[in-house]
């Protein structure tokens, strides 16, 4: 079961898209909202949740406080799962911006003028270390000046490769599990 932990919409139930995505445990999502909450990265911010699955990371960040989520997933049963799970979301946090976009990651990424403050980026262990670079460079342009990226990948992963511009603030594993957090040079 996958659940908002805290905030608004705390305790409400998740749809979890079925086979083809890997949610974060809810005991690293525990740890990795404590540590965000502790550095005030969610009041009102923009968020980006790429390769979203259920949209709990960035539905999580606007239970606490974030002002709007834009979802990301390419998958049509996980994009609809994404928008079941943020229209119960909005019911919970009124006011809160969730859009979800079903479109593949650099697609979404190479089109519009938005930017934003926290970026949660969980995608598929199997992806590259090049594509995954590739993304990030799509991604920098789009980030605000104190942005803050949080990258889910494999602890067997190497350190992931970055654009000019963007650097490893810290790295943390649980398990399986490693959280890169990114941000701008």
């Amino acid at each position: 079961m996958t659940r908002i932990i805290a905030g608004a919409a705390g305790s409400l139930t998740l749809g979890v898209p079925g086979a083809g995505t890997r949610p974060t445990s809810e005991r690293v999502r525990e740890s990795l909202f404590g540590a965000l909450d502790a550095a005030d990265a969610m009041t009102d911010a923009a968020v980006l949740d790429l390769y979203a699955g259920s949209g709990a990371l960035g539905l999580e960040a606007v239970s606490r406080g974030a002002a709007s989520a834009d979802l990301v997933e390419r998958a049509p049963k996980a994009a609809q799962v994404a928008d079941r799970n943020a229209k119960a979301v909005a019911r919970s946090v009124p006011g809160a911006r969730l859009t979800v976009h079903r479109a593949a990651v650099d697609a979404f990424l190479q089109h519009g003028a938005t930017t934003w403050d926290l970026v949660f980026i969980d995608p598929p262990y199997d992806l590259s270390d090049a594509e995954l670079g590739g993304t990030l460079a799509l991604l920098l342009p789009r980030l605000t000046d104190d942005a803050l990226v949080i990258l889910e990948r494999s602890s067997r992963s190497p350190h992931p490769m970055l654009p000019a511009g963007m650097v490893v603030e810290r790295s943390k594993s649980y398990g399986d599990t490693t959280l890169w957090w990114l941000g701008r040079e």
